[in-house]
């Protein structure tokens, strides 16, 4: 079959064809009567083979590869198209979200205003991403969907701030957003979530934050246990007296839990909850920080416990608590 005849029937143009024959992919291997070159019934089969690999993404050279070398190992190459089309796809969902963000403006100049905030958001620069942020008091307001994907990503603590307080400003609108952030598999992603969810001050925002007591992830659960805390959350309580024992924020855990103790009752679980951390440990660091919580909690249970620490084996824990008492 003649390459005009075999352009035809195949689909692929006679220039491409004759690439093929010049790159050694696919060449004729018969001769007519009157020298002309010809493809063989495998020779086009061969063709339908390239065109088959092509469609999967595969260049030229690896087409080729794959026909032509015995050891070659198919499922290293197609385990690294799957990888390129995820990212191909993954850019192109961006881009369509950016389309259809920038579609929602009504006015070209909003569209342009959008179109320019989107743009700074990608900056390498942190002060013109925080800049972007800050500007929509003056112009377009990015879309709540933009904000959350922004806060989600963003490592500089300056943009991450600007991002978290456009986002409580909108009072709670980017939540379900946030939300798929807080069940990533990230653990980077859910702690900017929880981040961004404890600055909402809705009933709503503090139900995500106690599902997130139960995270795997030690930084996600002190955030939520010490928002929890300031906003009266009972349920705060064990995970704040860890943050203690542990010695991780115990300061602003002790602070938290003294804002809990304003309810008599929860002030003495507390106390009670103390004490057996107390008697658990011998760890003198652990015992410390545990005393000096106690100074932010009110009450005649806490002045008792107090005062048997003063006749403490350990010195430190005993002055401590002599001069909790007496201030």
């Amino acid at each position: 079959m003649l390459i005009g005849e075999v352009s035809r029937r195949s689909g692929v143009s006679t220039r491409m064809l004759r690439h093929y024959d010049a790159v050694g992919l696919v060449q004729p291997t018969v001769r007519t009567s009157g020298g002309y070159r010809e493809y063989s019934t495998d020779d086009i089969r061969r063709l339908f083979q390239v065109e088959s690999l092509r469609t999967l993404g595969m260049s030229l050279n690896e087409a080729k590869r794959a026909l032509d070398e015995p050891d070659f190992m198919p499922a290293d190459l197609l385990g690294e198209l799957i990888r390129h089309t995820k990212v191909r796809i993954a850019a192109e969902e961006e881009l369509l979200e950016n389309l259809e963000r920038v579609g929602a403006a009504s006015q070209w100049e909003d569209v342009m205003a959008t179109v320019s905030l989107l743009r700074a958001l990608e900056s390498e620069s942190g002060a013109r991403r925080q800049q972007a942020v800050l500007a929509q008091n003056e112009g377009t307001p990015l879309s709540v969907e933009a904000l959350v994907e922004a806060a989600l990503s963003e490592d500089d603590l300056n943009v991450a701030g600007a991002l978290r307080w456009s986002l409580a400003r909108g009072e709670g609108e980017g939540l379900a957003a946030l939300a798929v952030g807080m069940a990533s598999e990230s653990v980077e992603v859910r702690r900017r979530a929880a981040a961004a969810i404890a600055e909402i001050p809705t009933t709503e925002a503090t139900t995500l934050l106690s599902s997130a007591l139960t995270d795997c992830d030690v930084a996600v659960r002190d955030r939520a246990a010490l928002e929890l805390g300031s906003r009266r959350v009972v349920e705060a309580v064990p995970a704040l007296l860890r943050i203690v024992v542990e010695g991780r924020s115990d300061v602003e855990a002790a602070e938290v839990l003294g804002i809990l103790a304003g309810n008599t009752v929860v002030a003495e679980d507390i106390v009670r909850a103390m004490q057996d951390k107390l008697d658990a440990t011998v760890d003198a660091p652990t015992r410390l920080r545990i005393t000096q919580a106690l100074a932010e909690i009110p009450g005649a249970e806490a002045r008792d416990l107090l005062a048997e620490l003063t006749r403490d084996g350990d010195r430190t824990v005993a002055g401590t608590a002599t001069a909790i008492l007496r201030l």
